[in-house]
């Protein structure tokens, strides 16, 4: 293999989160190992003369997609703070509008009063009606139309 093979292997595990890669190609071996918060390693074992030492390749760190999604998460928290959370009662499809044609039931910046329509969760072909548990101002929609959604997930951030 050459340098700029394992450069590019190292990166392409870097940015999936792989764990560890290994590959054998004419007699030589290369194990690429990825962690989540240091660099990836490899290893180079192969035929081994006296007058040559094993090839370690230095890598800049990078985070894994596990990294990434826990800082994002973190982030979308912080910026939750002091605001009410309406989640899904059920698993269905997420409506924002009655019919296709129709305005959407609530959009950002909108006051909402308790038991106000917000949107539709279709699930086995019944059409539930969301309502507003508390009165506020729309600051987030989660989902998209038509978007499948699951119990618990995040429809409405509202401003208290």
């Amino acid at each position: 293999m050459k340098h700029s093979e394992i450069l590019e292997l190292i990166d392409k595990v870097a940015e999936t989160g792989i764990h560890s890669v290994e590959i054998e190609h004419a007699g030589t071996k290369v194990k690429i190992e990825g962690k989540s918060s240091t660099p990836a390693q490899v290893i180079h074992v192969g035929e081994m003369k006296s007058e040559s030492a094993p090839l370690a390749v230095p890598s800049t760190p990078a985070q894994s997609e596990a990294s990434k999604k826990e800082e994002k998460l973190r982030a979308e928290e912080e910026s939750e703070a002091g605001l009410h959370i309406i989640t899904s009662p059920i698993v269905g499809t997420f409506y924002r509008t009655p019919s296709p044609e129709s305005p959407a039931f609530v959009n950002v910046g909108d006051r909402i009063t308790k038991g106000k329509v917000l949107c539709i969760v279709e699930a086995m072909k019944l059409m539930n009606e969301i309502e507003s548990d508390i009165d506020g101002v729309i600051a987030k929609i989660y989902p998209q139309n038509g978007q499948p959604v699951e119990y618990g997930e995040k429809l409405f951030a509202v401003k208290v």
